[in-house]
C-alpha cells in the first residue's frame, strides 16, 4: 500500500528537516511526502530544495486547515498521515500501521501512542493511550487521539471527508468527532509511534484559550442532546459528562498501567 504523508508548514525551518528525515527513516519505498507551505520567510525553501523526493506547494491559504486539505487532495496514497511540521515518526510506525490496517480491514482510521519531547527533541513524556471510545471524544477536556500518530484510508477522503477551515485550532477535534458520527472506525495501536514537540510557539502552547473554545464550538455543533438543552442546564450537564469522562480515562489508564494527563 502506498503511504501519503500530509504536512503543513509556515515558518518552522528550524524543526521541518527532522520530520522529513524522519519519514525518510521509516525505510518504506512506496511513499509520497506532500509538504503544503504558506510561503515561508524562514529559509524553510532552502531545507525543502535539499529533499528533491518531496511534493511541495508554495502558495498562501487561510490556515492550516485549508493547507492540510490542500494535501489530502493531492494525495495519492492508499493511507494518508497528518504530520506536523515540527512533529517526528518513530521508527517502525509505518510498519505498525499497515500492519495494524491488513489485520483489522474493517476500520478507517487508526491512532497510535507519542512522546512530548521540548524544542531540542529531548523527553518530557510519554502519552500511552487508550482504544477508541465515543464519549471520551465527545466529552473529555482534551483531544486524547494524537493528531500526529493518525494514519486515514483514502475512503475517507474519496466520500468528502475534508478539515472545516473555520477551525484553526480544534480542527483535528472537530474532524475526528464528525468522521466517528458518521460511523467510521477507529483503531488504536498500542505502541509508540511519533514525537509530538511542545515548544513556547506551538499552537498548543500559545493558543489554548482558543483551542478550548473551539473545541466546545464543534462539541455543540455535534452532539444532538447539547443542542436541546439551554444555559445554564446545559453547561451543568456538559460539566457533569466532562467529569465522568475524566474519572473514566483515569481509571482505564491506571487499569492498563499506561500514564494519563
Amino acid at each position: 500500500m502506498k503511504i501519503s504523508i500530509i504536512t503543513a508548514s509556515f515558518n518552522q525551518g528550524i524543526f521541518i528537516e527532522k520530520t522529513i528525515q524522519s519519514v525518510l527513516g521509516q525505510k518504506y519505498s512506496n511513499f509520497e511526502h506532500i509538504i503544503v507551505d504558506n510561503c515561508s520567510t524562514d529559509g524553510t525553501s532552502e531545507v525543502l530544495e535539499r529533499y528533491p523526493h518531496l511534493k511541495v506547494i508554495c502558495e498562501k491559504d487561510q490556515g492550516q486547515s485549508e493547507a492540510l486539505n490542500k494535501g489530502f487532495k493531492a494525495a495519492t496514497g492508499d493511507i494518508i498521515g497528518w504530520l506536523n511540521a515540527d512533529d517526528m515518526y518513530l521508527p517502525g510506525c509505518f510498519k505498525a500501521v499497515l500492519e495494524a490496517l491488513a489485520q483489522n480491514p474493517k476500520y478507517d482510521l487508526v491512532y497510535g501512542d507519542c512522546r512530548f519531547v521540548d524544542v531540542n527533541g529531548k523527553l518530557i513524556r510519554v502519552l500511552k493511550e487508550l482504544d477508541f471510545d465515543m464519549f471520551m471524544l465527545k466529552y473529555l477536556h482534551v483531544l486524547y487521539i494524537p493528531t500526529t500518530t493518525v494514519f486515514i484510508r483514502r475512503k475517507i477522503f474519496d466520500e468528502g471527508n475534508f478539515l472545516d477551515i473555520n477551525y484553526h485550532y480544534a480542527m483535528d477535534y472537530e474532524f475526528f468527532l464528525r468522521l466517528a458520527q458518521r460511523g467510521y472506525r477507529f483503531w488504536h495501536i498500542p505502541q509508540l509511534m511519533a514525537d509530538f514537540r511542545w515548544h513556547q510557539n506551538s499552537k498548543s502552547s500559545t493558543q489554548a484559550v482558543c483551542q478550548k473554545e473551539e473545541k466546545e464550538k464543534a462539541l455543540l455543533a455535534h452532539d444532538p442532546l447539547l443542542q436541546t438543552l439551554q444555559n445554564p442546564l446545559r453547561s451543568w450537564m456538559r460539566n457533569s459528562f466532562l467529569l465522568v469522562a475524566r474519572g473514566k480515562r483515569t481509571i482505564l489508564k491506571i487499569f492498563h498501567g499506561a500514564y494519563w494527563n
